[in-house]
C-alpha cells in the first residue's frame, strides 16, 4: 500500500499515484508499459495475474524496474504531514525524509521498555511513564542486591530471598560436585582399563622373552655338548697319532 494522498500538501501529479491502490507510490516499481506501482501492490497483483492492471499487457516480476530518476526526484520532493498528526505532531517534510522523522518523532506510539508492561506511550511521555510504571524495577533498598518490580515491594523479604538463593546455590554446588565425581570416576576407570591392558601386554612380552631365553639355553647346551664331543674326538685322534 502507498502513502495516503490526504497526508500530502498541495497537488500530487497523477503519474506519482499507484495504478492499483491509487495512493502515492511507496517503494515504486515500473512496468515496461510505464505504469508505476507500489512494490507491495504489484507483487500482490502478480500472484494471481500476469498482466498490467491498467492496460492488460503481459508483464512478469523480472520485467519490473525502478522508477525513472526524474519521477523519483519529483516523488521525493513531495511534502506531507507526519503520520502522528492526529496525536499533535505538526511536522511537514519531504517524502525523502519522512521515514527518518517518523522514527524519531516525539509523538510516535512506542511500547514501554519495562518487561511485562504492554502500554503504548508517546515517545515524549515515555520518561514520565517509566517513573510510575508498575513494572519498573529497582535494587532492593535494604542491600540484599535483588532487583524488585514496583508491585513486589510489599511481598519482598530479604532473608527469605537470600535463603532461597542459598538453597539454589547449594543444590547447584551438589550437582557440580556429583558431575565432577562422575567425571573423575570415569577417568579412573579408563586409566585402570588402560593399565590392565598394558599389564597384559607386558606379561605376554615377558612370557615371550622367557620362551626365547629357554630356546637359547637349549641351543647353548647343545653347542657345549657338541664342543665336548669334538674335543674328545680330537684327543682320540691325537692318541691314535702317537701310537702310530
Amino acid at each position: 500500500m502507498g502513502y495516503d494522498i490526504e497526508r500530502f500538501v498541495g497537488y500530487v501529479n497523477e503519474g506519482l499515484l499507484c495504478s492499483i491502490c491509487r495512493d502515492v507510490l511507496e517503494d515504486p516499481l515500473q512496468a515496461p508499459c510505464e505504469h508505476a506501482f507500489c512494490a507491495a501492490c504489484i507483487h500482490g497483483w502478480l500472484v494471481h495475474h500476469s498482466n498490467c492492471p491498467e492496460d492488460r499487457q503481459v508483464i512478469d516480476v523480472s520485467l519490473l524496474r525502478p522508477l525513472y530518476r526524474y519521477m523519483k526526484n519529483d516523488l521525493n520532493r513531495l511534502q506531507l504531514h507526519c503520520r502522528n498528526r492526529e496525536y499533535g505532531c505538526e511536522m511537514v517534510c519531504s517524502l525523502e525524509s519522512i521515514d527518518r522523522h517518523e522514527r524519531e518523532c516525539e509523538y510516535s506510539q512506542i511500547p514501554c521498555s519495562n518487561a511485562g508492561c504492554t502500554v503504548q506511550i508517546e515517545r515524549r511521555n515515555l520518561d514520565g511513564h517509566l517513573a510510575v510504571c508498575e513494572f519498573r524495577s529497582r535494587e532492593c533498598p535494604n542491600g540484599c542486591g535483588y532487583t524488585l518490580l514496583s508491585n513486589e515491594d510489599a511481598q519482598h523479604n530479604c532473608v527469605a530471598e537470600l535463603r532461597t538463593e542459598l538453597e539454589l546455590l547449594r543444590s547447584e554446588m551438589i550437582c557440580r560436585v556429583e558431575e565432577a565425581k562422575h567425571e573423575m570416576e570415569s577417568r579412573l576407570d579408563s586409566q585402570r582399563r588402560h593399565m590392565v591392558q598394558k599389564e597384559s601386554i607386558l606379561q605376554n612380552e615377558i612370557e615371550e622373552l622367557k620362551s626365547q631365553m629357554s630356546r637359547m639355553m637349549s641351543d647353548v647346551r647343545s653347542l657345549m655338548a657338541a664342543e665336548r664331543q669334538h674335543r674328545q674326538e680330537l684327543e682320540q685322534a691325537e692318541l691314535e697319532k702317537r701310537e702310530l
